[in-house]
């Protein structure tokens, strides 16, 4: 009997209940209706009163674009018909364009690389132009991805850019016609002798759409030079197309690992997974990041890392481990939302959470340039699949980390000291550096005249530099001259070569794969001597 009676309690509770999580529904919907009425107001108050008379279309559209950018999401924008175009021929591979690297500096379009065999190239562009207005747009603190959606379109297709060169008194202006543009995602492959046999070095700068494959003809090249391991670099690699990250970490693991997983809003996970044969499965690998390493190339760095299949070394990665859909609207515009975030196979997500104000990027914790072997320690630990610890708390956090080589005093102040000269400093820099790749042979050295004639030209362009300071500095003005010269005398694998001296984690790389001739012999080597890494150090500014 007081079974019954418990059992009708519990009924007369549940009914009791169901009123008041009715009226949660009622008070959630009232709260629903009560905003849409307050935007209803607010458009209908702007359309009728506001001073400016504002078309009707335009008004719902920046009503649209005002509520995506409060996401405060950098990823996420409501694409207009022009600029989803864009969209589309720039993600789909196979696009026309001049040929330049561009980048921000200083609230403007410069140029930071041309690349050979493009329109670019044949009309004379230089590194450390500035680009002020394209077509009949001027560019005023516009960003590379604005200043990219212009400059890029179907080949054959014309475009023309304005110019301005430190130096030259007007604006050049080039008419340009579109070309297909590949960009390699591998300039060179190339290896070094350590103490041991040679040691093979991929740098890897984009996931473009023959990534994988270049990287597998250059695994190719250097399993002909019998190397003993290899060094795959991701430093500044900004990513690029998913299926190359896939095909890449295909390389390199067993069938059937799992690579990375996304998971969304409402719980559901999707898992890629590596298929067929690896073709380099034991070879010891180290893997290069720093913080400039991201969302693709963490992808494959996470991988390798949690499958134990190779060396994590250098500094965290960005930590951009969101993935965005396209959703086409009426109209035809679109919406890019994020609506996922990536996961390593361990479980640790990629996203580093950092706030989005104003355009720019806000540290929600320390910068990972300060990161140490004592500071990882406090962030959030997984396992990879033979135990080894591995950290999360946002981007791939590396087994051993190695700052850059750091600048003197006397080499930062002088580094300070041209930045605010930088168009100046670089054209006359670039234009020197021509002048003498002319002249040298592959064993050359630089001079002190070079020295004392870039000096010289700088004063001469209004750059003020006490020579004291210069002289103090000579370093590292060599190796600018040095590095340049020999790239555009020999070409890039052949100033990378020169430029090992100045690249710690690379030397730190060789050094370790000389030690280990497996990939478990490198963990343990690496395990013993991050233990004795000093507390703190210092990151070339």
């Amino acid at each position: 009997m007081s079974r019954i009676i418990r059992s009708r309690k519990v009924v007369l509770a549940s009914i009791v209940a169901l009123p008041l999580v009715a009226g949660g529904f009622m008070l959630q919907s009232r709260v629903v209706r009560g905003s849409q009425a307050l935007l209803d107001q607010v458009l209908q108050l702007v359309n009728e009163r506001y001073v400016d008379t504002l078309d009707t279309g335009q008004l719902y559209e920046k009503a649209a674009r005002g509520l995506v950018k409060e996401l405060n999401d950098p990823y996420s924008e409501l694409l207009a018909p022009k600029e989803l175009k864009a969209f589309t021929t720039s993600t789909g591979g196979h696009y026309g364009g001049i040929g330049m690297q561009i980048e921000p500096q200083q609230n403007q379009i410069v140029i930071s690389k041309v690349f050979p065999n493009t329109p670019a190239e044949a009309a004379g562009v230089r590194e450390g132009d500035r680009i002020i207005q394209i077509d009949t747009i001027r560019v005023v603190n516009w960003t590379t991805q604005q200043a990219q959606d212009l400059l890029m379109g179907t080949p054959g297709t014309k475009v023309t850019v304005k110019f301005a060169r430190p130096g030259v008194a007007n604006p050049i202006e080039v008419h340009f016609t579109r070309a297909q543009i590949h960009v390699p995602a591998v300039r060179y492959a190339i290896s070094f002798a350590g103490n041991g046999d040679k040691v093979g070095y991929i740098p890897l700068d984009r996931f473009n759409e023959t990534a994988a494959q270049e990287v597998q003809e250059a695994v190719r090249s250097l399993q002909k030079q019998n190397v003993r391991g290899i060094v795959l670099d991701f430093r500044g690699n900004p990513g690029g197309i998913l299926d190359q990250s896939l095909a890449i970490s295909n390389l390199f693991l067993k069938d059937g690992q799992e690579i990375a997983s996304i998971r969304a809003r409402n719980g559901e996970t999707q898992p890629y997974v590596a298929h067929g044969v690896p073709s380099l499965p034991t070879t010891p690998l180290v893997v290069l990041t720093d913080e400039y390493t991201a969302s693709a190339s963490e992808i494959v760095a996470g991988a390798l890392q949690d499958h134990d299949r190779a060396l994590i070394l250098g500094q965290t990665s960005f930590g951009k481990g969101l993935v965005q859909s396209v959703f086409n609207l009426d109209g035809g515009y679109a919406l890019k939302l994020t609506t996922a975030k990536w996961y390593t196979p361990s479980g640790r997500s990629i996203q580093k959470e950092r706030k989005f104000e104003n355009g720019h990027f806000v540290e929600a914790l320390p910068d990972t340039t300060a990161e140490t072997e004592s500071v990882k320690k406090n962030r959030p630990q997984y396992h990879s699949d033979v135990g080894r610890l591995v950290y999360g708390g946002g981007g791939i956090t590396p087994d051993v980390i190695v700052a850059d080589d750091t600048l003197t005093g006397a080499e930062q102040r002088l580094a300070k000291t041209l930045a605010t000269k930088q168009q100046d400093f670089y054209t006359t820099y670039y234009d020197y550096s021509l002048e003498l790749s002319k002249t040298v042979d592959k064993d050359f050295k630089v001079q002190p005249q070079w020295r004392d004639e870039l000096l010289r030209r700088l004063q001469a362009k209004g750059v003020i530099i006490e020579r004291k300071d210069f002289d103090a500095a000579g370093r590292y003005v060599d190796r600018l001259l040095e590095q340049r010269v020999a790239r555009f005398a020999f070409g890039d694998s052949a100033a990378k070569r020169r430029d090992l001296p100045y690249d710690a984690p690379l030397r730190k790389a060789i050094d370790l794969l000389d030690k280990g001739t497996t990939q478990k012999e490198l963990f343990a080597i690496a395990s013993v001597e991050a233990a004795h890494l000093p507390t703190s150090q210092a990151k070339r500014p």
